[in-house]
């Protein structure tokens, strides 16, 4: 996995590959319990407000059909892991391709904060600097719910200046 930083920009991500796809993966801290961060990533209401509208189950073996904000991203998904407090694992699908992916957040208590390591897998390599930028907006997403901060409206401006890391991390696999 590579990962960057550059001056005056926080790159969050690593790119990676397996069985020739992408495999992008974000740590990040977060200052809330990890009752909080849990309920932010399975309570469709509140996934509402940072991650895009998610209507189904999202308890083991449940399906959901999910249309995302910064993304505009629709389809639907599969819980395959539900560990409450510890790991979420969706398997999901794009309306629009036949390709499926793999979704899997998985979270640590440190102290009164939480560690999230958000990874997503199976997307084309040619694709995986795009996907990079947008998964890192989720994470930054969840962060901003969390902290109590309104949802970002120009996601394309952050996107724009995600970008080019993730491609410089690309390049390097």
């Amino acid at each position: 996995m590579r990962s960057n930083t550059r001056a005056g920009e926080r790159v969050l991500g690593s790119l990676g590959s397996a069985d020739g796809m992408g495999v992008v993966r974000i740590e990040e801290r977060f200052e809330t319990d990890i009752g909080d961060v849990w309920s932010a990533l399975t309570d469709p209401a509140r996934l509402a407000c940072w991650y895009g509208t998610v209507d189904g189950d999202l308890c083991l073996g449940g399906e959901y059909r999910a249309r995302l904000f910064a993304s505009g991203w629709e389809g639907t998904g599969q819980v395959e892991a539900c560990e409450p407090r510890q790991r979420l694992q969706v398997r999901v699908t794009d309306a629009h391709e036949p390709d499926e992916q793999v979704i899997e957040a998985v979270l640590t208590a440190d102290g009164d904060e939480t560690i999230v390591v958000w990874e997503e897998r199976g997307m084309p390599l040619e694709m995986i600097s795009a996907y990079g930028a947008g998964v890192q907006l989720h994470v930054e997403d969840l962060g901003d719910h969390l902290a109590g901060r309104e949802r970002r409206e120009d996601v394309t401006a952050r996107w724009s200046e995600l970008h080019p890391d993730y491609q410089g991390l690309a390049a390097n696999l």
